[in-house]
């Protein structure tokens, strides 16, 4: 950490150590990151002697309900005072509204999107993830780290980082999980259950977007679509691409992979995740969401054939431009709602 980050970690850790009450809060459709940097602090806190509520607005997802202090996690906040965190989340809205209209006491970050919404903030987007803040600063406010916190932490780097594979792994990266797992974390089985294991609907949400026709590709972009009549008819329980997106950004001749995923509520979540030295982030941010340059996202209003058409050629402007040349349209025009 720079001179000023470690300024500003210091000036939070005073403010958690005065506190005696906490409701760590992180986004909606939790990945592993947001599940265990929740879980890595909360249980931390509760080690410390602190009174702790976590909360996610949509649970804890399957595969990260073996965590230890998951089924500690609730959907809505019940207490009304005490020191509001959130964690893992670059903008407030994402949070679900479980703060109703409280400007959070401390933000924890990554993202480097992240506008600074809570009264003190920690944002380092050098870290792989938010969990690998916490790893760092955990110590650093004399704060207990426990097997389950270390889990916690080492299951979020897993997920963030798809394996330490991602281009923003750091030789502190892995002397931070290497620490972690000298602590009581077992990487064998945290990595299967982040990265490997999947149900058999999660497997069947796959077939849905890999189908012939389904998945497609124009120039360096490759994209896919999740309806919620996929969701209903393989029996999916979550609102997310079940990091069907992970796979496809694997498929080789494209630079940018997509995914567009219908929600119940009327809007589409996209995903975006591009090669090294595409900052892809930039198209996320045109359509008010953020990220990171490899990996960014957003949820729009509109009909998903509408949102494809805005978010491709958008896309494909992007890169026309980092390119030097011109692209066509994807699509015929759609009606937005």
């Amino acid at each position: 950490m720079n001179p000023e980050q470690a300024q500003q970690a210091a000036l939070i850790g005073e403010r958690i150590h005065a506190a005696s009450h906490f409701t760590l809060v992180s986004h909606v459709r939790p990945d592993g990151d947001a599940v265990g940097s929740l879980l890595g602090l909360g249980l931390s806190l509760q080690a410390a002697g602190k009174t702790v509520e976590m909360v996610l607005a949509d649970g804890v997802p399957d595969s990260f309900r073996h965590l230890e202090g998951a089924n500690q996690i609730v959907r809505t906040a019940s207490h009304t005072s005490g020191l509001t965190v959130v964690l893992d989340c670059s903008d407030l809205v994402r949070t679900g509204g479980v703060l109703a209209a409280r400007i959070p006491d401390l933000a924890l970050d990554h993202h480097a999107t992240n506008p600074g919404f809570a009264r003190y903030n920690l944002v380092w987007p050098q870290a792989a993830a938010t969990c690998e803040l916490l790893a760092d600063c955990l110590p650093l406010w004399n704060l207990p780290m426990p097997p389950a916190v270390a889990s916690a932490l080492l299951s979020g780097l897993l997920s963030d980082t798809i394996g330490f594979r991602t281009p923003n792994v750091t030789p502190l990266t892995l002397r931070l999980a290497a620490d972690l797992m000298e602590k009581g974390a077992p990487l064998a089985s945290l990595y299967h259950q982040a990265l490997i294991s999947r149900s058999l609907e999660a497997a069947h949400f796959w077939g849905a977007g890999l189908e012939l026709g389904r998945l497609q590709q124009q120039g360096r972009v490759l994209w896919t679509v999740l309806t919620l009549s996929d969701r209903k008819q393989v029996g999916y329980p979550g609102n997310d691409d079940a990091d069907l997106i992970n796979l496809i950004a694997s498929v080789e001749g494209a630079d940018v992979a997509l995914i567009f995923v219908e929600q119940k509520n009327g809007k589409i979540k996209v995903s975006w995740r591009a090669v090294p030295g595409i900052d892809i982030s930039k198209v996320a941010l045109q359509f008010g969401g953020g990220g990171h340059a490899a990996a960014a996202g957003a949820e729009l209003n509109g009909s998903l054939e509408y949102v494809q058409q805005q978010v491709l050629e958008a896309t494909h402007q992007y890169l026309s431009k980092l390119n030097g040349h011109s692209t066509q349209p994807v699509m015929n025009k759609g009606k937005g709602k």
